[in-house]
């Protein structure tokens, strides 16, 4: 039984552990059974949660996170490239409401041959009668949630509750779905002066002056925040230290 409230505070659903230890397994795995158990409380059997496709990352594998598809299933879709072009993206570029699909939304402008192959599969499998809906993490990254396998769509309040549900497990995960940007090994607080008044167009002497630190000193703290940031000069240090907002 999921149950988003009263677990936030521990950070992960009880029947796939807690603390650090989640973290050994397979993400997507247990990220599946994260999303697959939300869906049985509204009686969907089965789960797809990936990142929106973009232009020049439209490949369903690309941005594939989790999901309970059998492996037949998954690979054959991947196959036939048609994530991108499918109804089920186009339908959700143009609401931010939960949507149900009758139809299968996710055969896209797959050839006869392609579409029959795959409508047999998802019928076999039972991942039929569909609802799909777009989400954000707190850094605006988009994901698609589809949750597929009962017969009628649910009402508007089952739909608001699997919502606010979905919004939940994103929150909770957000550690494992949004990349952590940042430099590896943490800059001192000198580095990171040095770095800012570089950024300003001062020299080594003049941000010494500055600091009242020797120029030696200052070149050494720039090297060093350089070798961290793992840039080859200042320029390209300074560029990506305002790209991990240290500046």
């Amino acid at each position: 039984m999921y149950r988003p409230i009263e677990e936030q505070n521990q950070g992960l659903h009880a029947d796939v552990g807690q603390g650090a230890a989640v973290f050994d397994q397979d993400p997507s795995a247990w990220l599946a059974g994260e999303f697959a158990s939300l869906g049985r409380d509204f009686g969907y059997e089965h789960c797809l949660l990936a990142r929106f496709p973009t232009g020049d990352g439209p490949e369903f594998a690309a941005n594939l996170i989790a999901t309970n598809w059998p492996e037949d299933l998954r690979s054959a879709y991947e196959r036939a490239e048609v994530f991108a072009v499918s109804e089920l993206v186009s339908t959700l570029r143009q609401t931010i409401l939960p949507v149900s699909f009758v139809e299968n939304p996710l055969l896209g402008s797959a050839s006869i041959d392609v579409r029959q192959q795959l409508f047999s599969l998802f019928s076999a499998h039972g991942v039929v009668g569909h609802i799909g809906m777009l989400l954000r993490d707190r850094g605006q990254g988009q994901y698609l949630l589809l949750l597929s396998g009962r017969a009628r769509a649910p009402g508007r309040e089952d739909a608001a509750q699997l919502l606010l549900a979905a919004m939940e497990l994103i929150q909770m995960h957000a550690q494992v779905l949004v990349p952590k940007v940042g430099p590896k090994e943490r800059l001192s607080g000198r580095e990171v002066e040095c770095l800012r008044w570089s950024a300003a167009g001062k020299s080594s002497d003049e941000i010494a002056i500055i600091l009242d630190i020797s120029s030696h000193t200052v070149i050494s703290y720039l090297k060093s925040a350089m070798r961290k940031l793992e840039a080859v000069n200042r320029m390209q240090a300074v560029a990506r230290a305002c790209r991990y907002n240290l500046l």
